[in-house]
Protein backbone atom coordinates (compact mmCIF):
# COMPACT_ATOMS: atom_id res chain seq x y z
CA UNK A 1 0.00 0.00 0.00
CA UNK A 2 1.64 3.54 -0.88
CA UNK A 3 -0.58 4.99 2.28
CA UNK A 4 -0.28 3.98 6.17
CA UNK A 5 -3.59 5.55 6.66
CA UNK A 6 -6.67 7.54 4.94
CA UNK A 7 -7.36 10.65 5.24
CA UNK A 8 -9.98 10.27 7.39
CA UNK A 9 -9.27 8.58 10.52
CA UNK A 10 -6.22 10.40 12.60
CA UNK A 11 -7.00 11.53 15.84
CA UNK A 12 -4.62 13.41 18.33
CA UNK A 13 -4.64 9.76 19.82
CA UNK A 14 -2.69 8.99 16.93
CA UNK A 15 0.20 12.62 18.04
CA UNK A 16 3.45 11.53 17.36
CA UNK A 17 3.01 9.33 15.13
CA UNK A 18 5.07 9.22 11.15
CA UNK A 19 2.43 8.27 8.62
CA UNK A 20 1.99 8.48 4.97
CA UNK A 21 -1.26 9.52 3.33
CA UNK A 22 -2.25 9.59 -0.21
CA UNK A 23 -5.35 11.76 -2.03
CA UNK A 24 -6.33 14.99 -3.72
CA UNK A 25 -5.18 18.50 -3.14
CA UNK A 26 -8.48 20.00 -2.13
CA UNK A 27 -7.23 23.66 -1.31
CA UNK A 28 -4.11 25.29 0.08
CA UNK A 29 -3.36 28.33 2.24
CA UNK A 30 0.21 29.65 2.13
CA UNK A 31 0.36 32.38 5.58
CA UNK A 32 3.87 33.30 4.39
CA UNK A 33 6.02 31.07 6.66
CA UNK A 34 3.92 28.46 7.06
CA UNK A 35 1.85 26.83 3.82
CA UNK A 36 -1.54 24.60 4.55
CA UNK A 37 -2.77 21.91 2.53
CA UNK A 38 -5.81 20.01 2.74
CA UNK A 39 -5.67 16.40 1.70
CA UNK A 40 -9.00 14.53 0.55
CA UNK A 41 -9.59 11.39 0.17
CA UNK A 42 -12.83 8.96 0.33
CA UNK A 43 -12.53 9.13 4.03
CA UNK A 44 -12.04 12.88 4.90
CA UNK A 45 -9.43 15.99 4.53
CA UNK A 46 -6.74 15.63 7.28
CA UNK A 47 -4.81 18.93 7.05
CA UNK A 48 -0.86 19.07 5.95
CA UNK A 49 1.78 21.89 7.05
CA UNK A 50 5.08 22.98 5.61
CA UNK A 51 6.98 25.07 7.62
CA UNK A 52 9.14 27.75 5.76
CA UNK A 53 12.00 27.75 8.69
CA UNK A 54 12.31 23.99 8.97
CA UNK A 55 12.21 22.88 5.15
CA UNK A 56 11.96 25.51 2.57
CA UNK A 57 12.56 23.50 -0.29
CA UNK A 58 9.85 21.64 0.55
CA UNK A 59 7.73 24.13 1.25
CA UNK A 60 8.28 26.25 -1.87
CA UNK A 61 7.68 22.96 -3.63
CA UNK A 62 4.25 23.03 -1.81
CA UNK A 63 2.93 26.20 -3.01
CA UNK A 64 3.24 25.36 -6.79
CA UNK A 65 1.14 22.72 -6.55
CA UNK A 66 -2.45 23.12 -7.77
CA UNK A 67 -5.89 21.63 -6.92
CA UNK A 68 -6.45 18.34 -7.08
CA UNK A 69 -3.16 16.98 -7.31
CA UNK A 70 -1.98 13.78 -6.18
CA UNK A 71 0.02 13.32 -3.58
CA UNK A 72 1.74 11.32 -1.15
CA UNK A 73 2.76 12.77 1.54
CA UNK A 74 4.53 11.48 4.78
CA UNK A 75 5.09 13.10 8.37
CA UNK A 76 4.92 13.07 11.70
CA UNK A 77 1.29 13.79 13.64
CA UNK A 78 1.24 17.07 15.79
CA UNK A 79 -2.02 19.00 17.41
CA UNK A 80 -2.97 21.53 15.30
CA UNK A 81 -2.83 25.01 16.95
CA UNK A 82 -6.02 26.00 15.44
CA UNK A 83 -8.77 23.08 15.44
CA UNK A 84 -11.58 22.70 13.09
CA UNK A 85 -13.87 20.76 15.49
CA UNK A 86 -16.16 20.08 13.03
CA UNK A 87 -14.39 17.52 11.01
CA UNK A 88 -13.31 14.17 12.84
CA UNK A 89 -9.39 15.04 11.95
CA UNK A 90 -9.56 18.49 12.76
CA UNK A 91 -7.60 18.73 15.89
CA UNK A 92 -4.12 17.44 14.21
CA UNK A 93 -2.34 17.95 11.13
CA UNK A 94 0.87 16.32 9.70
CA UNK A 95 4.07 18.30 10.00
CA UNK A 96 5.10 16.95 5.94
CA UNK A 97 8.88 15.09 5.87
CA UNK A 98 8.29 13.90 2.14
CA UNK A 99 6.44 14.64 -0.79
CA UNK A 100 5.67 13.11 -3.84
CA UNK A 101 3.45 14.18 -6.50
CA UNK A 102 1.94 11.52 -7.82
CA UNK A 103 -0.14 13.09 -10.95
CA UNK A 104 -0.77 16.15 -11.87
CA UNK A 105 -4.08 17.96 -12.62
CA UNK A 106 -5.67 19.99 -14.78
CA UNK A 107 -7.59 22.95 -13.23
CA UNK A 108 -11.08 21.38 -12.83
CA UNK A 109 -14.12 23.07 -14.72
CA UNK A 110 -15.94 23.56 -11.72
CA UNK A 111 -14.95 24.08 -7.81
CA UNK A 112 -14.85 20.94 -5.94
CA UNK A 113 -16.63 21.96 -2.92
CA UNK A 114 -20.10 21.00 -1.36
CA UNK A 115 -21.27 24.07 -2.63
CA UNK A 116 -20.06 24.19 -6.40
CA UNK A 117 -20.56 26.71 -9.05
CA UNK A 118 -21.27 23.86 -12.15
CA UNK A 119 -24.40 23.15 -13.43
CA UNK A 120 -26.21 20.36 -13.97
CA UNK A 121 -25.04 19.91 -17.24
CA UNK A 122 -21.54 20.50 -16.59
CA UNK A 123 -21.10 18.12 -13.28
CA UNK A 124 -22.37 15.58 -15.76
CA UNK A 125 -20.00 15.77 -18.34
CA UNK A 126 -17.40 15.66 -15.69
CA UNK A 127 -18.98 13.13 -13.46
CA UNK A 128 -15.59 11.57 -12.37
CA UNK A 129 -15.25 14.70 -10.87
CA UNK A 130 -18.39 15.39 -9.39
CA UNK A 131 -17.94 12.17 -7.67
CA UNK A 132 -15.22 13.79 -5.27
CA UNK A 133 -17.72 16.27 -3.99
CA UNK A 134 -18.81 14.96 -0.11
CA UNK A 135 -23.02 15.52 -1.15
CA UNK A 136 -22.43 12.89 -4.04
CA UNK A 137 -19.72 10.99 -2.97
CA UNK A 138 -21.43 10.34 0.77
CA UNK A 139 -24.97 9.32 -1.43
CA UNK A 140 -22.94 6.28 -3.31
CA UNK A 141 -21.66 5.20 0.22
CA UNK A 142 -24.96 5.50 1.60
CA UNK A 143 -26.44 3.68 -1.24
CA UNK A 144 -23.95 1.12 -0.43
CA UNK A 145 -25.27 0.82 2.99
CA UNK A 146 -28.66 0.63 1.91
CA UNK A 147 -28.01 -2.64 -0.48
CA UNK A 148 -25.66 -4.20 1.84
CA UNK A 149 -29.33 -3.78 4.66
CA UNK A 150 -31.56 -5.26 2.21
CA UNK A 151 -28.99 -8.02 1.44
CA UNK A 152 -28.91 -8.79 4.95
CA UNK A 153 -32.66 -8.78 5.56
CA UNK A 154 -33.57 -10.88 2.54
CA UNK A 155 -30.66 -13.31 3.87
CA UNK A 156 -31.77 -13.73 7.51
CA UNK A 157 -35.24 -14.68 5.99
CA UNK A 158 -34.73 -17.29 3.52
CA UNK A 159 -34.50 -15.88 0.26
CA UNK A 160 -32.38 -16.41 -2.34
CA UNK A 161 -30.30 -14.12 -4.65
CA UNK A 162 -30.78 -15.68 -8.16
CA UNK A 163 -29.61 -13.61 -11.47
CA UNK A 164 -31.82 -13.72 -14.26
CA UNK A 165 -30.67 -12.75 -18.36
CA UNK A 166 -30.82 -9.01 -19.64
CA UNK A 167 -30.83 -10.61 -23.27
CA UNK A 168 -34.67 -11.43 -23.50
CA UNK A 169 -37.73 -11.47 -25.93
CA UNK A 170 -39.57 -8.35 -26.25
CA UNK A 171 -43.17 -8.35 -24.92
CA UNK A 172 -44.39 -4.45 -25.89
CA UNK A 173 -47.44 -4.71 -23.12
CA UNK A 174 -46.07 -1.98 -20.78
CA UNK A 175 -43.51 1.16 -21.17
CA UNK A 176 -41.49 0.41 -24.54
CA UNK A 177 -38.90 -2.16 -24.56
CA UNK A 178 -34.53 -0.86 -25.35
CA UNK A 179 -34.11 -3.47 -28.58
CA UNK A 180 -30.49 -5.34 -29.85
CA UNK A 181 -29.76 -6.39 -32.35
CA UNK A 182 -28.19 -10.16 -32.95
CA UNK A 183 -25.70 -10.62 -34.78
CA UNK A 184 -26.08 -14.43 -35.24
CA UNK A 185 -29.65 -14.12 -36.06
CA UNK A 186 -29.51 -11.31 -38.59
CA UNK A 187 -33.43 -9.31 -38.80
CA UNK A 188 -34.18 -10.93 -35.24
CA UNK A 189 -33.75 -8.84 -32.00
CA UNK A 190 -33.45 -9.11 -28.29
CA UNK A 191 -35.04 -7.04 -25.96
CA UNK A 192 -33.28 -5.48 -22.75
CA UNK A 193 -35.60 -6.55 -19.47
CA UNK A 194 -38.60 -3.98 -18.14
CA UNK A 195 -38.05 -6.15 -15.14
CA UNK A 196 -37.49 -9.79 -14.50
CA UNK A 197 -40.95 -10.35 -13.85
CA UNK A 198 -41.16 -13.47 -15.86
CA UNK A 199 -38.34 -14.88 -14.60
CA UNK A 200 -39.32 -14.51 -11.18
CA UNK A 201 -42.50 -16.72 -11.55
CA UNK A 202 -40.71 -19.14 -12.95
CA UNK A 203 -38.41 -19.26 -10.72
CA UNK A 204 -41.48 -20.01 -8.67
CA UNK A 205 -42.26 -22.69 -10.67
CA UNK A 206 -38.97 -24.20 -10.20
CA UNK A 207 -39.54 -24.65 -6.44
CA UNK A 208 -37.32 -21.37 -5.37
CA UNK A 209 -40.13 -19.56 -3.01
CA UNK A 210 -38.37 -16.78 -2.12
CA UNK A 211 -36.35 -15.14 -4.44
CA UNK A 212 -34.71 -12.04 -4.83
CA UNK A 213 -32.36 -9.77 -7.06
CA UNK A 214 -31.06 -6.05 -6.68
CA UNK A 215 -31.19 -5.67 -10.66
CA UNK A 216 -30.65 -3.46 -13.76
CA UNK A 217 -33.88 -2.84 -15.91
CA UNK A 218 -34.47 -0.43 -19.16
CA UNK A 219 -37.23 1.42 -19.68
CA UNK A 220 -37.26 3.13 -23.01
CA UNK A 221 -39.78 6.36 -21.57
CA UNK A 222 -39.59 9.64 -21.49
CA UNK A 223 -37.82 10.71 -18.52
CA UNK A 224 -37.96 13.21 -15.55
CA UNK A 225 -36.31 13.47 -11.96
CA UNK A 226 -37.40 10.31 -10.50
CA UNK A 227 -37.00 8.32 -13.76
CA UNK A 228 -33.87 7.03 -15.81
CA UNK A 229 -33.92 4.98 -18.45
CA UNK A 230 -31.74 2.30 -16.91
CA UNK A 231 -32.32 1.65 -13.14
CA UNK A 232 -32.17 -0.52 -10.30
CA UNK A 233 -34.77 -2.87 -8.79
CA UNK A 234 -34.99 -4.93 -5.88
CA UNK A 235 -37.20 -7.65 -7.24
CA UNK A 236 -39.02 -10.32 -5.27
CA UNK A 237 -40.94 -12.99 -4.81
CA UNK A 238 -42.47 -15.43 -2.95
CA UNK A 239 -44.74 -18.78 -3.05
CA UNK A 240 -47.49 -20.45 -1.00
CA UNK A 241 -48.60 -16.68 0.28
CA UNK A 242 -51.49 -14.66 0.08
CA UNK A 243 -51.32 -10.66 -0.18
CA UNK A 244 -50.97 -10.19 3.83
CA UNK A 245 -47.96 -12.60 4.00
CA UNK A 246 -46.31 -10.20 1.21
CA UNK A 247 -47.37 -7.13 2.82
CA UNK A 248 -45.77 -8.08 6.28
CA UNK A 249 -42.82 -9.24 4.83
CA UNK A 250 -41.80 -6.59 2.97
CA UNK A 251 -42.92 -3.82 5.30
CA UNK A 252 -40.67 -5.42 8.15
CA UNK A 253 -37.91 -4.96 5.01
CA UNK A 254 -38.36 -1.33 4.66
CA UNK A 255 -38.22 -0.39 8.14
CA UNK A 256 -35.07 -2.82 8.52
CA UNK A 257 -33.36 -0.52 5.98
CA UNK A 258 -34.17 2.76 7.79
CA UNK A 259 -33.52 1.61 11.18
CA UNK A 260 -30.06 -0.13 9.95
CA UNK A 261 -28.83 2.84 7.82
CA UNK A 262 -31.13 5.89 9.18
CA UNK A 263 -31.34 4.77 12.79
CA UNK A 264 -34.94 5.26 12.17
CA UNK A 265 -38.14 3.41 13.84
CA UNK A 266 -40.89 3.72 11.51
CA UNK A 267 -44.75 3.65 12.44
CA UNK A 268 -47.13 1.14 11.47
CA UNK A 269 -47.66 1.23 7.49
CA UNK A 270 -51.15 2.43 7.34
CA UNK A 271 -53.73 0.80 4.92
CA UNK A 272 -55.45 2.61 2.00
CA UNK A 273 -57.52 1.61 -0.84
CA UNK A 274 -57.28 3.38 -4.23
CA UNK A 275 -60.47 4.40 -4.32
CA UNK A 276 -59.93 6.58 -0.85
CA UNK A 277 -56.58 7.66 -2.06
CA UNK A 278 -57.88 9.44 -5.46
CA UNK A 279 -61.27 10.29 -3.48
CA UNK A 280 -59.25 12.34 -0.69
CA UNK A 281 -55.97 13.02 -2.14
CA UNK A 282 -56.30 12.89 -5.89
CA UNK A 283 -53.58 10.59 -6.62
CA UNK A 284 -52.25 7.12 -6.34
CA UNK A 285 -49.64 7.83 -3.99
CA UNK A 286 -50.88 10.54 -1.30
CA UNK A 287 -48.53 12.22 1.09
CA UNK A 288 -49.80 11.81 4.59
CA UNK A 289 -47.84 14.12 6.73
CA UNK A 290 -50.32 16.81 6.50
CA UNK A 291 -54.45 16.54 6.10
CA UNK A 292 -56.26 19.52 3.39
CA UNK A 293 -57.90 16.27 2.13
CA UNK A 294 -60.29 16.96 -0.81
CA UNK A 295 -63.66 18.15 0.02
CA UNK A 296 -66.32 17.15 -3.03
CA UNK A 297 -69.24 19.57 -3.53
CA UNK A 298 -70.94 17.87 -6.74
CA UNK A 299 -74.37 16.83 -6.25
CA UNK A 300 -75.28 13.60 -4.34
CA UNK A 301 -79.01 11.84 -5.02
CA UNK A 302 -81.36 13.04 -2.09
CA UNK A 303 -82.33 10.13 0.21
CA UNK A 304 -85.75 11.40 -0.74
CA UNK A 305 -85.60 10.91 -3.97
CA UNK A 306 -86.14 14.73 -4.56
CA UNK A 307 -83.08 15.48 -6.42
CA UNK A 308 -79.80 17.01 -6.38
CA UNK A 309 -78.40 18.15 -2.59
CA UNK A 310 -75.59 20.32 -4.23
CA UNK A 311 -74.07 23.39 -2.10
CA UNK A 312 -73.13 24.58 -5.55
CA UNK A 313 -75.34 23.42 -8.49
CA UNK A 314 -78.24 25.55 -9.42
CA UNK A 315 -77.25 29.01 -8.52
CA UNK A 316 -76.78 30.18 -12.07
CA UNK A 317 -72.89 30.01 -11.52
CA UNK A 318 -72.20 27.88 -15.41
CA UNK A 319 -68.83 26.93 -14.52
CA UNK A 320 -70.24 24.87 -11.58
CA UNK A 321 -73.90 23.85 -13.17
CA UNK A 322 -72.04 22.36 -16.12
CA UNK A 323 -69.00 20.74 -14.26
CA UNK A 324 -68.52 17.34 -13.90
CA UNK A 325 -66.72 17.57 -10.43
CA UNK A 326 -66.57 20.42 -8.07
CA UNK A 327 -64.18 19.78 -5.39
CA UNK A 328 -61.98 21.44 -3.24
CA UNK A 329 -59.54 21.95 -0.24
CA UNK A 330 -59.35 24.11 2.69
CA UNK A 331 -56.04 25.77 3.34
CA UNK A 332 -55.76 26.74 7.11
CA UNK A 333 -54.43 29.31 8.61
CA UNK A 334 -54.82 31.56 4.65
CA UNK A 335 -57.60 33.89 4.21
CA UNK A 336 -54.91 36.29 4.78
CA UNK A 337 -53.68 35.83 0.95
CA UNK A 338 -53.30 39.16 -0.70
CA UNK A 339 -55.05 39.01 -4.56
CA UNK A 340 -51.57 39.02 -5.75
CA UNK A 341 -51.33 35.66 -4.41
CA UNK A 342 -54.23 34.31 -5.13
CA UNK A 343 -53.66 35.50 -8.91
CA UNK A 344 -50.58 33.42 -9.09
CA UNK A 345 -51.94 30.36 -7.40
CA UNK A 346 -54.69 30.59 -10.34
CA UNK A 347 -52.05 31.04 -13.35
CA UNK A 348 -50.48 28.11 -11.43
CA UNK A 349 -53.37 26.01 -12.11
CA UNK A 350 -53.93 26.69 -15.21
CA UNK A 351 -50.37 25.34 -15.94
CA UNK A 352 -50.63 23.23 -18.94
CA UNK A 353 -48.73 20.34 -16.34
CA UNK A 354 -51.66 20.57 -13.65
CA UNK A 355 -54.35 21.91 -16.92
CA UNK A 356 -57.02 23.66 -14.64
CA UNK A 357 -59.40 25.94 -15.96
CA UNK A 358 -59.62 28.13 -13.33
CA UNK A 359 -59.39 28.72 -8.95
CA UNK A 360 -62.24 29.25 -7.39
CA UNK A 361 -61.91 30.66 -3.67
CA UNK A 362 -63.60 31.43 -0.93
CA UNK A 363 -61.92 33.64 2.30
CA UNK A 364 -63.14 32.84 5.91
CA UNK A 365 -62.34 35.84 7.37
CA UNK A 366 -60.85 36.30 11.24
CA UNK A 367 -64.11 38.44 11.64
CA UNK A 368 -66.01 36.08 10.55
CA UNK A 369 -67.16 36.76 7.61
CA UNK A 370 -67.12 35.06 4.15
CA UNK A 371 -65.78 36.31 0.80
CA UNK A 372 -65.51 34.56 -2.54
CA UNK A 373 -64.44 35.02 -6.00
CA UNK A 374 -68.09 33.50 -7.05
CA UNK A 375 -70.24 36.07 -4.73
CA UNK A 376 -72.37 37.47 -7.80
CA UNK A 377 -73.88 33.82 -7.19
CA UNK A 378 -73.79 32.81 -3.72
CA UNK A 379 -75.06 34.83 -0.13
CA UNK A 380 -73.72 34.46 3.03
CA UNK A 381 -75.51 31.70 3.86
CA UNK A 382 -74.78 29.63 1.34
CA UNK A 383 -71.05 30.26 1.48
CA UNK A 384 -71.20 29.02 5.29
CA UNK A 385 -72.55 25.90 4.34
CA UNK A 386 -69.48 25.20 1.70
CA UNK A 387 -67.41 26.53 4.79
CA UNK A 388 -69.14 24.04 7.02
CA UNK A 389 -68.64 21.34 4.83
CA UNK A 390 -64.62 21.57 4.51
CA UNK A 391 -65.13 21.91 8.28
CA UNK A 392 -63.35 25.37 7.73
CA UNK A 393 -62.94 27.74 10.84
CA UNK A 394 -62.10 31.69 10.85
CA UNK A 395 -58.71 32.61 9.31
CA UNK A 396 -58.93 29.80 6.75
CA UNK A 397 -58.84 29.59 3.19
CA UNK A 398 -61.00 27.26 0.44
CA UNK A 399 -59.54 26.54 -3.12
CA UNK A 400 -61.97 24.66 -5.30
CA UNK A 401 -61.60 23.45 -8.60
CA UNK A 402 -64.63 22.13 -11.26
CA UNK A 403 -64.30 20.46 -14.56
CA UNK A 404 -64.24 16.66 -15.26
CA UNK A 405 -64.06 14.16 -12.87
CA UNK A 406 -60.52 12.52 -13.38
CA UNK A 407 -58.41 15.92 -13.90
CA UNK A 408 -59.99 18.06 -11.54
CA UNK A 409 -59.33 15.30 -9.21
CA UNK A 410 -55.71 15.09 -10.14
CA UNK A 411 -55.02 18.82 -10.63
CA UNK A 412 -56.85 19.15 -6.99
CA UNK A 413 -53.66 16.51 -5.65
CA UNK A 414 -51.07 18.29 -7.47
CA UNK A 415 -52.54 22.13 -5.92
CA UNK A 416 -52.72 20.34 -2.30
CA UNK A 417 -49.41 18.98 -2.65
CA UNK A 418 -48.15 22.55 -3.79
CA UNK A 419 -49.80 24.39 -1.05
CA UNK A 420 -48.38 21.60 1.85
CA UNK A 421 -44.86 22.59 -0.23
CA UNK A 422 -45.99 26.53 0.48
CA UNK A 423 -47.08 26.01 3.93
CA UNK A 424 -44.01 23.93 5.07
CA UNK A 425 -46.17 21.31 6.31
CA UNK A 426 -43.95 18.46 4.03
CA UNK A 427 -41.72 17.65 7.08
CA UNK A 428 -38.17 16.66 5.56
CA UNK A 429 -37.81 14.60 9.24
CA UNK A 430 -41.18 13.06 9.35
CA UNK A 431 -42.35 9.58 7.62
CA UNK A 432 -45.94 8.34 6.66
CA UNK A 433 -45.43 5.44 5.64
CA UNK A 434 -48.98 3.60 3.45
CA UNK A 435 -49.73 0.52 1.91
CA UNK A 436 -52.10 1.58 -1.52
CA UNK A 437 -54.75 -1.54 -1.86
CA UNK A 438 -57.07 -2.82 -4.02
CA UNK A 439 -56.32 -0.47 -7.32
CA UNK A 440 -57.97 -1.22 -10.22
CA UNK A 441 -57.37 -4.51 -12.26
CA UNK A 442 -57.98 -2.69 -15.52
CA UNK A 443 -58.00 0.64 -17.22
CA UNK A 444 -58.94 2.07 -20.35
CA UNK A 445 -56.90 3.64 -23.30
CA UNK A 446 -59.34 5.59 -24.94
CA UNK A 447 -56.83 6.28 -28.14
CA UNK A 448 -56.47 1.96 -28.82
CA UNK A 449 -60.01 1.76 -27.37
CA UNK A 450 -59.14 -1.61 -25.11
CA UNK A 451 -58.32 -2.45 -21.65
CA UNK A 452 -54.71 -2.25 -20.08
CA UNK A 453 -53.49 -4.38 -17.24
CA UNK A 454 -52.97 -1.38 -14.66
CA UNK A 455 -50.11 -3.45 -12.84
CA UNK A 456 -49.11 -6.01 -15.22
CA UNK A 457 -51.04 -8.86 -17.49
CA UNK A 458 -49.75 -11.42 -14.40
CA UNK A 459 -51.58 -9.59 -12.02
CA UNK A 460 -55.09 -11.47 -10.28
CA UNK A 461 -58.06 -10.14 -9.51
CA UNK A 462 -59.95 -10.40 -6.28
CA UNK A 463 -62.34 -12.96 -6.16
CA UNK A 464 -65.40 -11.42 -5.58
CA UNK A 465 -64.91 -9.26 -8.29
CA UNK A 466 -64.83 -12.05 -10.92
CA UNK A 467 -68.01 -11.77 -12.15
CA UNK A 468 -67.69 -8.48 -13.36
CA UNK A 469 -64.90 -9.59 -15.79
CA UNK A 470 -67.43 -10.38 -18.63
CA UNK A 471 -70.08 -7.16 -17.65
CA UNK A 472 -67.46 -4.60 -16.16
CA UNK A 473 -63.95 -5.08 -16.41
CA UNK A 474 -63.04 -1.42 -14.80
CA UNK A 475 -64.69 -2.19 -11.84
CA UNK A 476 -62.82 -4.88 -11.31
CA UNK A 477 -60.14 -4.70 -8.48
CA UNK A 478 -56.49 -6.75 -8.42
CA UNK A 479 -54.86 -7.99 -5.69
CA UNK A 480 -52.22 -5.35 -6.20
CA UNK A 481 -50.40 -3.20 -3.69
CA UNK A 482 -48.14 -0.10 -3.19
CA UNK A 483 -45.37 1.32 -0.86
CA UNK A 484 -46.11 4.75 -0.51
CA UNK A 485 -43.63 7.05 1.84
CA UNK A 486 -44.40 11.03 1.67
CA UNK A 487 -46.46 10.69 -1.62
CA UNK A 488 -43.41 8.96 -3.17
CA UNK A 489 -43.96 5.11 -4.91
CA UNK A 490 -41.08 3.25 -3.64
CA UNK A 491 -42.56 -0.24 -4.87
CA UNK A 492 -45.44 -1.77 -6.76
CA UNK A 493 -46.30 -5.59 -6.56
CA UNK A 494 -49.34 -8.29 -6.95
CA UNK A 495 -50.54 -11.71 -6.05
CA UNK A 496 -49.70 -13.41 -9.63
CA UNK A 497 -52.11 -15.67 -11.70
CA UNK A 498 -50.37 -19.00 -11.09
CA UNK A 499 -53.55 -21.11 -13.65
CA UNK A 500 -53.25 -21.30 -17.36
CA UNK A 501 -57.13 -20.68 -17.93
CA UNK A 502 -57.30 -17.44 -15.83
CA UNK A 503 -53.75 -16.28 -17.30
CA UNK A 504 -55.19 -17.23 -20.96
CA UNK A 505 -58.66 -15.30 -19.24
CA UNK A 506 -56.39 -12.26 -18.96
CA UNK A 507 -54.77 -12.00 -21.89
CA UNK A 508 -58.23 -12.06 -23.80
CA UNK A 509 -59.39 -9.57 -21.71
CA UNK A 510 -56.58 -7.35 -22.90
CA UNK A 511 -57.31 -8.09 -26.37
CA UNK A 512 -54.76 -10.34 -27.37
CA UNK A 513 -55.49 -13.53 -29.68
CA UNK A 514 -54.76 -16.70 -28.55
CA UNK A 515 -51.78 -17.07 -31.18
CA UNK A 516 -50.39 -13.90 -29.89
CA UNK A 517 -50.83 -14.86 -26.53
CA UNK A 518 -48.87 -17.82 -27.16
CA UNK A 519 -46.41 -16.11 -29.37
CA UNK A 520 -45.56 -13.64 -26.57
CA UNK A 521 -45.89 -15.57 -23.75
CA UNK A 522 -46.20 -19.35 -24.40
CA UNK A 523 -43.17 -20.06 -22.12
CA UNK A 524 -45.12 -19.03 -18.92
CA UNK A 525 -48.20 -20.51 -20.23
CA UNK A 526 -46.74 -24.09 -20.35
CA UNK A 527 -44.96 -23.71 -17.00
CA UNK A 528 -48.46 -23.02 -15.59
CA UNK A 529 -49.37 -26.43 -16.54
CA UNK A 530 -46.41 -27.94 -14.30
CA UNK A 531 -47.74 -27.10 -11.07
CA UNK A 532 -47.21 -24.00 -10.47
CA UNK A 533 -47.80 -22.49 -6.68
CA UNK A 534 -49.68 -19.52 -5.22
CA UNK A 535 -47.36 -17.23 -5.14
CA UNK A 536 -46.98 -12.79 -5.13
CA UNK A 537 -44.24 -10.62 -4.81
CA UNK A 538 -43.33 -6.27 -5.28
CA UNK A 539 -40.36 -4.50 -6.85
CA UNK A 540 -39.08 -1.44 -5.10
CA UNK A 541 -37.43 1.27 -7.32
CA UNK A 542 -33.59 1.03 -5.72
CA UNK A 543 -32.88 4.34 -7.00
CA UNK A 544 -36.18 5.97 -5.45
CA UNK A 545 -35.78 4.17 -2.75
CA UNK A 546 -31.76 5.07 -1.90
CA UNK A 547 -33.25 8.51 -2.32
CA UNK A 548 -35.89 8.37 0.35
CA UNK A 549 -34.35 6.44 3.04
CA UNK A 550 -30.73 9.14 2.74
CA UNK A 551 -32.44 12.07 2.04
CA UNK A 552 -35.81 11.96 1.79
CA UNK A 553 -36.29 13.22 -1.33
CA UNK A 554 -37.39 11.91 -4.69
CA UNK A 555 -34.80 13.24 -7.26
CA UNK A 556 -32.58 9.92 -8.18
CA UNK A 557 -29.78 11.16 -10.34
CA UNK A 558 -27.14 11.80 -6.99
CA UNK A 559 -27.94 8.46 -5.89
CA UNK A 560 -26.86 7.14 -9.15
CA UNK A 561 -22.60 7.19 -10.05
CA UNK A 562 -23.45 7.67 -13.94
CA UNK A 563 -26.87 8.98 -14.79
CA UNK A 564 -28.81 9.93 -18.01
CA UNK A 565 -29.58 13.59 -18.00
CA UNK A 566 -33.17 14.75 -18.91
CA UNK A 567 -33.22 13.52 -22.73
CA UNK A 568 -31.76 10.18 -22.07
CA UNK A 569 -28.00 11.41 -22.67
CA UNK A 570 -24.72 10.33 -21.44
CA UNK A 571 -22.81 13.39 -21.49
CA UNK A 572 -19.35 11.98 -19.94
CA UNK A 573 -19.82 9.01 -23.08
CA UNK A 574 -21.31 11.12 -25.35
CA UNK A 575 -23.96 8.44 -26.04
CA UNK A 576 -26.08 7.33 -27.57
CA UNK A 577 -24.14 7.72 -30.67
CA UNK A 578 -23.61 5.83 -34.22
CA UNK A 579 -21.86 2.93 -34.66
CA UNK A 580 -19.29 2.24 -37.88
CA UNK A 581 -20.44 0.76 -41.04
CA UNK A 582 -18.99 -2.25 -40.54
CA UNK A 583 -20.94 -3.48 -36.64
CA UNK A 584 -24.28 -2.02 -39.09
CA UNK A 585 -23.19 -4.89 -41.69
CA UNK A 586 -22.65 -7.43 -39.20
CA UNK A 587 -25.98 -6.69 -37.55
CA UNK A 588 -27.86 -6.51 -40.76
CA UNK A 589 -28.81 -3.05 -40.27
CA UNK A 590 -28.48 -0.18 -43.06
Amino acid sequence: MLRSHTCGELTLKNAGQTVTLCGWLARSRDLGGMTFIDLRDRYGITQLAFNMETNKQLCEQARKLGREFVLKASGKIAERSSKNLKMPTGEIEIVVEKLEILNESKTPPFTIEDETDGGDELRMKYRYLDLRRSPVKNNLLQRHKVGQAVREYFDSNGFADVETPFLIKSTPEGARDFVVPSRLSPGDFYALPQSPQTFKQLLMVSGFDRYYQIVRCFRDEDLRADRQPEFTQIDCEMSFVEQEDVLNMFEGMVKHVFKKVRGLDLPKFTRMTYADAMKYYGVDKPDIRFEMKIVDLTPSPSPQGEGSNSLVKGKGFKVYDDAELVAGICAKGCAEYTRKQLDELTEWVKRPQIGAGGLGYIKYNTDGTLKSSFDKFFDAVGLKKIADKFSANAGDLILILAGPEAKTRKALGALRLEMGERLGLRDKNKFECIWVVDFPLFEWNEEEKRWFAMHHPFTSWKKEDEELLNTNPGAVRANAYDVVINGVELSSGSIRIHDRSQQEKMFNLLGLTQEEANYKFGFILNAFEYGAPPHGGIAFGFDRFCSMVINNEDYIRDYIAFPKNNSGRDIMLDSPSQIDAKQKKDLGLK
